[in-house]
């Protein structure tokens, strides 16, 4: 899909407000929604995940699972490996974004993250 037809996607995505709920209830987890900031800005490997929110590699399969089952994820596999970035495609991108731009880049928990974040060790 090309960048003009991911706009288009996005801009005329309608929702219902089970589809607003639903991503919502998504979001509304603290992991998760981390996990998509972190995913706004670069793609990461669930071993990246593992390593910076120190939970085991089942608890971050779980919340991915979540996340490609509302679509916000975009996956790429390379190898064995699967590295993920947020969806521009995504007919929920819209109200992701707008939620994710209220996370101050001076949050301590996005801080602490990103002092852990390893360069890929999977590949």
């Amino acid at each position: 899909m090309s960048v003009k037809e991911m706009i288009l996607v996005v801009a005329t995505a309608n929702l219902t407000s089970a589809e607003v709920a639903q991503c919502l209830k998504v979001l509304s987890d603290p992991t998760r929604l981390l996990i998509l900031k972190l995913v706004q800005k670069k793609e990461y490997c669930v071993c990246q995940f593992v390593e910076m929110f120190e939970i085991s590699q089942p608890a971050v399969s779980q919340h991915i699972r979540k996340l490609k089952q509302t679509e916000l994820l975009k996956e790429v596999r390379r190898g064995q490996w699967r590295f993920y970035s947020l969806d521009p495609s995504s007919k929920h991108y819209q109200v992701v974004v707008d939620v994710l731009n209220y996370i101050d880049g001076d949050d301590e928990q996005l801080k602490e993250l990103l002092m852990k974040e390893t360069p890929v060790i999977c590949n």
